[in-house]
């Protein structure tokens, strides 16, 4: 930190007028000065002086000048200052907030010393030091001191540590104590804390030590518990005094002590863990420093001086502006303030720790803070100023903040959310979620405050896409988790946390209810929804329907209303709530019901004060009735006596109303007498349970309160006498007997003798009870009375009256029970089977009367059956022997079963009728099999048919017919069937009907007369698959001429009939579909033909407009004129396209040059600017006179041409004369030259050349000559012998020059003979440059006559060895070449050798070059593809041939095929033989063996691939073989492998395989281009056989185009992230293909058709280790039966070579 000096406050005096005290408020707006005048001077934050005011003496009689004041602080709320004076007392000024306030003195407090020092560290409390040592603490709310420690010496300074929780002392003696309000968790001592050697006047506290310093110009630093950290000496520099003053900055990080002319700055370093001294602040004149104050955001630091000066210091160690709008000023390494430079307001950002802030950022709209330290994290709200410090370890900064939500900050890192309530120094909560988007994380942090819950902060959150969990944050504990079906895109709480709304990417909106854990579907098509603000009132968009929840509670009833927009937003405000919805361009707002909303949430947040006052305010409807019932429930329950009462006298409840009124009378009696709430009164909750009919709950309040009266009156004002008496007798009441007696007489009064009656048997008066009772018509009382009572049945004669009385009043068995009692059994079972009490008769019966137990067991069902208990009846018919009964009541009953058994037990002749019965209900349950066992044993098998008929379960019903009826008899029962089911339109069950009897014509037949033209043509397309076409054809033509265009239209495409389609529509005028269906079917220029010919109907401008909109309008025309429609093409050109014109009289002139119109064709040519073609047209025909006059009229410069052409002419007729007179008149003498060379008449040639051409009559004669030679025999005789008078007459050159020039003429052997001797020649007496370059010459021409060995001998003879052999070469005589290159030249004989191999290599001759290059002839049958003869060489060959042949079959591009499978077969076949050879020989199980039994395995992949991809049903055969082939890759190249492999996958949906085996063939590619494997990721492939080394190919196998699509492929389905690259698993738990089990090292073998392991259904084969699985081996076998495939059978009869023979299930290859 550096001290720069900003301004000064004070101006200093020129004598010693001594600043004594100094302070800042806590609000940073403020600052106060105070000097020896004793008047406490204010200035704002500024530094500018606002106001002043004087202080007062204890006692004005000692005047104004008898104290100083040596202390002063602010209140922590800034409203009040704090003076201590020496004068032993103790002033607080109210000072106010706004300057000008008045100064009023609120507090003081009388010492018995000066007071030294003062400190304002916590409300109310204010420290402070007396000159006799004491420590003494005011409260300004009680107005009382007390002491806190006491010592012996004076107090020279005061200080307390940075969160104000700790006070330190300095003392004259040295003595430095400590006292701690609260330690905050630090552990620290109390008390002494150290001796300073002298009077420590310069005290600070900072972070990490305590700062003293005095008058021996020494700094000490100490450690918390007094050990000398340490010690800056300044007592040998002459210019230092002493320490004054001392000052620690806010945030404990720096230190500033005052001395003479001088102030030192000491910085705390957090990385060393010292104090470092920065340059001191050095002022000349200064004087020395008497007081310093820090401002409290740490920015400012002011000095007040001897002199009375006041300076201002600015304090920082960087300032920095970010992204101009903010200023951060770093006052210390743990404070820095951030100041907004628009509206000028401040946040203090300070690490309550001491750790260095690193770096701050402004986010989320530049409204919040964030800052790392190295251990912390710093965040905070600008608007608010709540700041927050939480424990945070660095993580690279890959930390996403996210501020949605006002309270509280959302911390995503790592998979980990962590939430931060702004003002809170410790997490709110952490948990583990990969779901970042915020509408997918809710947070609600007590966002309206309910009764009696002080804390409600909640989370939701995504565990999984599927999955919610709701968090408690305060508790920390998960209180709800919803497992969803589908995936959710968007959640929120509500405001008070109870509910949770989500949505899933169906579009359905849930409700959950986290206190019932109940979840309710609530919407579909959601696509909007929103909490309204401060409610619980939900609204949401479905379709074009707004939907209100006014009370969430009743998620069923939904307020709906039609909107014709999307809604957009909630506004809510000045007493409404707006839904705003954008209809079009424009946005309209749907006013709810403000009303339902203030109710419900006043409900919610128990403020029924609130909601009484709105419903005061509204009319009374049947929606208000219901809010004031909801109401006076909801205060009655909360014991708000007031508006319950209130609620009930707005119901019109008058009678609750009054009850409640004077019930609130008693309890506001009690409150007024007692204090408290009245509610608790005992009267009072015993009327409120009275309310409640809760009688028993206010007679036990009465009872604790011993108000017995109170209790018994009450049940006396109800007439509850049972429960007053009670009540007495409990508490032995004396007026108990007049109570009984008073209700007796009550119940006689008012005529209630039963219960007189009852008294009196209470009482124990039977006979007064039975009495009372009869006279009440109970005589079942009193017949249960005399039953319990012995000495009554005596009284025979009262027997006999009750038992009349029962009789008279039909109670049978009360009187038959009586009877009993008194042994009348006869009586009694006439009673009991009067009274229907069969039970009680039969036991009677069983005793007394056995014979009468059958009657009475069949009465007895038969009662029970009137009695419809069906059930019971059975078994009393069985007791009975009545089966025909028990089966109708057992039927009756239903029990299905019961009846079956009782049946089974019959004749067949009764049971037959009663089992369709039971089969009906069996078949009614789709249990058929019961039900038709049941026809079949009630004869009635019919039944069961139609049963399986009309259950459409048409094949058992052929089945039972079958049985049972002749096949002609079922084909009529089914079609007669079907013909009633057709009738009753039921056509898809008479079709099945008649397919189930073979009859589909008829089913076709039925569709078409309904005209069910679908149904028809799918069974056409399933029964006459070759009438399909036609029976389209056949629905299009009827269609169209019923009219019904459309449908036809579909036949006749469907027939591939377009043509037809186009003509119908054409035929009808709807150009337009006739034209849509030649676009859409008919190829390339159709549409443009139906265009012409649709524009041709309209003609004229419509015509054009037409064309013009299809872009057509020139090819039309162009149309026309094709088709020679001259008149239309005319039209269309002159309306719309004039330039055309002229190509159209061009091409109407050739049609009628065509039709041999010339004079017609002739005007057209010149309407069309083309003469010249009217001229060739007269030309062609040789109207020589019509072509000379169109030329020259209309084309002069064509004459020439004309008379060319009539020379041409005269020529044909062998007239020269005439032909050269008229290519002369067309000045073309050229021409007639040529025309006399083709003629031969070279004399008229040379004349006219001479006459005409003079410049060319010497090349003519040499050209002449030339032909001369030319002309045969007679020719070349001529140069030969004018060469041979040359040689005799020594003229040996020219002799030579004539014997070249001889050419050709027939004779080879002339020339030859020639240019021999010219080489002859020249080699004898002519120079050797000339002789040498006469061979050079000669020798390709004799070369070029097939004359090579000439060549070469006259080459051999100038020693030109190499050209001598390379005409061998030329000439195929390859062993002269040899000869020549080893006799002459050995250097030549590798460059023969090299020529010859080539040589056979071109020509195919393989046979030959095997003897000269085996490795060349292999190569060269691979190109070929003759892969059995590059075998058949191979065999005679060693081993390294055979893995040559391997590794180029494995490695040919156009391998992966259906088409290859012979060359894999041929491969595959060798490599078997060569195997079976392996094993006879003494190569047995040796590593060549074991490598070509792993090559042999491999072809057989191949070839059974190839063999699988010639069939669609073994797809998936093949992908798997690729896959296989993955554990080869050491042999085959793993670029290609994976290509083919991922391939594969993808093509048969494996997309998972495919990404990972695609994505490592991309990887293989760059690997092969930087010529390394190092890079490769091998973490796909852990734990599978597919291996990590293999060899780096040398080339890339697939080509650029698909390697290249490959790589988007791969990097779509990255960017979709929808896949997981994961290998599939099978049952252990291992990679699907791999042959280890990676847990259990385990091997199996692999499967003989896919590769794949063989974990169960095993099928072994003769041969070990050969295996394959019974499922894959079924599925090809099958494939073989249904295709006949030769190539899959070539793989099964290989298979059985190989392996010993085939399974006894398996294919025989006939």
């Amino acid at each position: 930190m550096q001290l720069k000096h900003l301004r000064t406050l004070l101006s200093p005096q020129d004598g010693a007028a001594k600043v004594t005290c100094m302070a800042w408020s806590q609000n940073n707006a403020k600052f106060a000065v105070c000097a020896v005048d004793r008047v406490v001077v204010l200035y704002d934050e500024h530094g500018e002086r606002r106001d002043k005011f004087s202080t007062k003496p204890a006692d004005m009689k000692y005047g104004r000048k008898s104290y100083m004041v040596k202390g002063m602080a602010f209140s922590p709320d800034s409203t009040k200052i704090a003076i201590g004076q020496t004068d032993n007392i103790i002033y607080v000024y109210k000072i106010g907030e706004d300057w000008g306030d008045k100064k009023v003195i609120c507090n003081k407090f009388i010492q018995t010393s000066a007071v030294t020092c003062l400190q304002w560290p916590a409300e109310y409390i204010i420290v402070f030091g007396l000159a006799e040592g004491k420590v003494r603490l005011a409260n300004t709310k009680t107005n009382k001191s007390s002491t806190i420690y006491g010592t012996d010496s004076y107090m020279v300074s005061l200080t307390t540590n940075c969160s104000g929780k700790g006070i330190l002392s300095g003392h004259a003696d040295g003595t430095i104590v400590r006292y701690f309000f609260d330690d905050e968790g630090s552990g620290e001592s109390q008390g002494k804390l150290v001796n300073h050697p002298c009077p420590p006047y310069a005290l600070a506290w900072a972070t990490n030590s305590i700062v003293a310093a005095g008058c021996d110009r020494r700094i000490v630093a100490y450690g918390k518990e007094g050990h000398v950290l340490q010690t800056f000496d300044y007592s040998r520099d002459p210019q230092e005094r002493e320490f004054t003053t001392a000052a620690a900055s806010p945030g404990g990080q720096s230190v500033v002590l005052g001395s003479y002319d001088r102030l030192r700055v000491l910085n705390w370093s957090p990385r060393r863990s010292v104090w470092e001294e920065a340059k001191p602040k050095e002022i000349a004149n200064l004087y020395t420093i008497t007081a310093l104050a820090w401002k409290r955001d740490g920015s400012r630091l002011c000095a007040g001086t001897l002199c009375g000066g006041v300076e201002q210091f600015d304090c920082c160690l960087r300032r920095s502006i970010y992204k101009n709008k903010f200023e951060l000023t770093y006052v210390g390494p743990s404070q820095v303030i951030v100041k907004n430079l628009s509206s000028g307001t401040r946040v203090v950002l300070k690490s309550h720790y001491g750790y260095e802030v690193e770096e701050v950022k402004i986010l989320g709209k530049e409204r919040y803070l964030v800052a790392h330290t190295s251990d912390t994290l710093l965040l905070g709200d600008l608007n608010t100023n709540r700041l927050s410090e939480v424990a945070w370890q660095g993580s690279g900064g890959n930390e996403k903040y996210f501020f949605e939500n006002e309270n509280v900050c959302m911390i995503f890192n790592a998979g980990e959310l962590t939430l931060v309530e702004y003002g809170s120094n410790d997490t709110l909560g952490s948990v583990r979620t990969e779901f970042m988007n915020p509408h997918l994380i809710s947070v609600r942090i007590n966002e309206r405050r309910q009764r009696g819950m002080e804390d409600n902060k909640k989370l939701a959150y995504l565990v999984d896409i599927k999955t919610i969990a709701i968090v408690d944050l305060i508790g920390g504990y998960n209180i709800g988790t919803i497992n969803h079906e589908s995936r959710v895109d968007w959640l929120e709480l509500n405001e008070t946390g109870h509910k949770l709304l989500f949505r899933d990417r169906k579009l359905r909106l849930h409700l959950y209810d986290i206190e019932s854990c109940s979840k309710t579907m609530i919407l579909n098509f959601c696509s909007y929804v929103q909490w309204v603000p401060g409610s619980d009132v939900l609204v949401a968009q479905n379709r074009n329907n707004l939907c209100v929840w006014y009370n969430v509670e009743a998620p069923e009833r939904v307020t709906m209303s039609s909107i014709r927009g999307d809604v957009v937003g909630l506004e809510r405000g000045g007493g409404k709530t707006e839904v705003m919805v954008t209809e079009g361009v424009t946005t309209v707002a749907y006013t709810l019901d403000e009303g339902l909303i203030e109710f419900g949430t006043a409900i919610d947040d128990g403020n029924y004060t609130r909601a009484v006052a709105f419903l005061e305010t509204l009319e009374m409807t049947p929606e208000t009735e219901a809010m004031w019932k909801t109401l006076s429930k909801l205060s009655l329950e909360a014991r708000q006596l007031h508006i319950a009462e209130r609620c009930f006298s707005a119901l019109g409840h008058v009678a609750k109303a009054r009850f409640l009124h004077e019930t609130n009378e008693i309890a506001d009696q009690v409150s007024r007498e007692y204090g408290g709430e009245g509610t608790d009164f005992y009267q009072v909750r015993a009327r409120l349970a009275m309310l409640e009919k809760n009688y028993k709950l206010a007679e036990m309040i009465f009872l604790e309160q011993n108000a017995v009266e109170e209790a018994m009156n009450m049940y006396q004002e109800l007439h509850r006498w049972d429960e007053c008496i009670a009540v007495a007798e409990a508490k032995g009441h004396p007026a108990l007997e007049k109570l009984r007696r008073g209700y007796y007489q009550w119940l006689m009064d008012t005529q209630q003798e039963e219960r007189a009656g009852e008294l009196q048997e209470s009482q124990g008066d039977g006979l007064a009870a039975i009495s009372l009772y009869l006279k009440a018509g109970l005589p079942a009382k009193a017949a249960r009375l005399v039953l319990t009572r012995e000495e009554l049945l005596a009284t025979t004669e009262l027997v006999e009256h009750i038992t009349a009385a029962l009789i008279k009043s039909e109670l049978y068995e009360r009187a038959g029970d009586l009877f009993e009692k008194i042994r009348n059994p006869q009586r009694a079972l006439e009673c009991y089977c009067k009274g229907n009490a069969f039970m009680k008769a039969v036991e009677l019966a069983r005793l007394a009367f056995p014979a009468e137990v059958v009657r009475l067991e069949e009465a007895w069902g038969d009662h029970l059956v009137q009695q419809k208990q069906l059930d019971a009846a059975i078994n009393h018919y069985i007791e009975a022997r009545c089966s025909i009964k028990a089966i109708e009541a057992a039927l009756g009953a239903r029990q299905w079963k019961k009846a079956i058994y009782i049946l089974d037990l019959q004749d067949q002749d009764t049971a037959s009728k009663y089992y369709p019965r039971v089969a009906q209900h069996y078949a009614s349950l789709q249990e058929y099999e019961i039900a038709e066992e049941l026809y079949t044993k009630g004869d009635r098998t019919k039944d069961a048919i139609d049963m399986y008929t009309q259950a459409g379960r048409w094949e058992q019903a052929h089945k039972l017919a079958m049985k049972c009826m002749r096949p002609e008899d079922v084909s009529v029962l089914y079609i007669t069937q079907a013909q009633e089911m057709e009738k009753q339109g039921k056509y898809r069950e008479a079709e099945r009907l008649y397919v189930t009897v073979e009859e589909p014509d008829l089913a076709i037949t039925m569709f078409k007369k309904h005209k069910l033209y679908d149904d028809m043509i799918r069974l056409v397309g399933k029964h006459h698959p070759d009438l399909l076409s036609d029976t389209h054809l056949h629905l299009g033509k009827e269609l169209e001429a019923e009219g019904r265009l459309q449908e036809a239209e579909y036949h006749y495409l469907e027939a591939q009939e377009w043509k037809a389609t186009v003509n119908m529509y054409r035929s009808s005028g709807l150009w337009e579909e006739a034209y849509r269906v030649a676009k859409a079917h008919g190829g390339a220029n159709a549409h443009k033909h139906v265009a012409y010919l649709w524009a041709k109907s309209l003609g004229g401008e419509a015509a054009v407009r037409l064309l013009n909109k299809l872009g057509l309008l020139e090819a039309a025309i162009d149309h026309a004129a094709d088709n020679c429609s001259f008149e239309f093409a005319f039209e269309l050109s002159r309306l719309a396209l004039k330039h055309k014109t002229p190509e159209i009289h061009l091409r109407n002139a050739m049609y009628l040059e065509d039709e041999g119109k010339f004079e017609e064709a002739e005007a057209e040519f010149i309407r069309a600017g083309k003469p010249k073609e009217a001229v060739l047209m007269f030309v062609h025909n040789q109207d020589w006179e019509a072509a000379q006059r169109v030329a020259e009229a209309h084309d002069p410069d064509s004459v020439a041409e004309v008379l060319v052409g009539q020379a041409r002419g005269a020529l044909e007729e062998k007239d020269f004369q005439k032909a050269e007179g008229l290519l002369l008149r067309a000045q073309r003498p050229g021409l007639a030259l040529n025309y006399y060379k083709e003629a031969g008449l070279w004399s008229d040639a040379l004349r006219i050349c001479k006459d005409y051409i003079p410049g060319q009559l010497e090349a003519l004669q040499e050209e002449y000559e030339r032909e001369a030679t030319k002309k045969g025999a007679r020719g070349m005789e001529g140069l030969v012998e004018q060469a041979r008078q040359w040689e005799q007459a020594g003229e040996y050159s020219r002799a030579v020059d004539c014997y070249l020039k001889v050419r050709d003429a027939g004779s080879s052997s002339l020339v030859e003979k020639c240019w021999m001797k010219a080489a002859e020649l020249s080699i004898k007496f002519l120079s050797p440059q000339r002789s040498l370059e006469v061979v050079r010459a000669v020798g390709p021409q004799l070369i070029g006559i097939g004359k090579h060995s000439a060549a070469a001998e006259l080459y051999l003879n100038l020693d030109l060895v190499k050209e001598a052999i390379d005409a061998f070469i030329e000439g195929e005589e390859w062993n002269k070449a040899k000869r020549v290159a080893k006799e002459l030249d050995p250097r030549y004989e590798d460059y023969v050798d090299q020529h010859y191999k080539e040589f056979l290599k071109n020509q195919g001759k393989v046979d030959s070059l095997v003897g000269v290059d085996v490795v060349a002839a292999l190569d060269l049958y691979v190109e070929q593809g003759q892969w059995d003869k590059c075998i058949e060489t191979a065999t005679k060959q060693n081993f390294n041939i055979y893995r040559r042949i391997f590794t180029d079959m494995v490695s040919s591009p156009g391998t992966n095929s259906a088409e290859a499978y012979h060359n894999w077969a041929d491969l595959r076949d060798v490599l078997f033989n060569l195997c079976e050879n392996l094993v006879k020989s003494s190569e047995a199980n040796s590593p060549a063996h074991e490598e070509f039994e792993t090559m042999l395995l491999i072809a057989h992949y191949y070839a059974t691939r190839s063999a699988a991809q010639s069939i669609k049903q073994l797809e998936t055969v093949a992908a798997r073989l690729s896959v296989s082939l993955l554990r080869h890759t050491q042999l085959l190249p793993a670029d290609k492998a994976f290509y083919e492999a991922g391939i594969a996958a993808k093509a048969v949906g494996w997309e998972n395989m495919a990404f990972i085996f695609l994505n490592r063939f991309l990887d293989l590619t760059d690997a092969i281009e930087e010529g390394t494997l190092d890079a490769l990721d091998h973490s796909d492939f852990q734990d599978t056989d597919i291996p990590f080394e293999v060899p780096l190919p040398a080339k890339q196998h697939v080509p650029e185009a698909q390697r290249e699509e490959v790589r988007d492929w791969v990097l779509t389905i990255s960017m979709d992230q929808r896949l997981e690259q994961v290998l599939p698993q099978d049952e252990r738990g291992a990679y699907e293909a791999s042959l280890v089990a990676a847990s259990t090292g385990v091997r199996a073998l692999p499967c003989l058709i896919t590769g794949y392991p063989i974990l169960r259904n095993k099928i072994e084969f003769k041969r070990p280790g050969k295996a394959a699985n019974k499922d894959n081996w079924n599925k090809f076998l099958m494939a073989i039966k249904t295709s006949h495939s030769p190539v899959c059978q070539d793989v099964l009869k290989f298979i059985s070579q190989w392996c010993g023979g085939l399974p006894s299930t398996s294919f025989s290859f006939q």
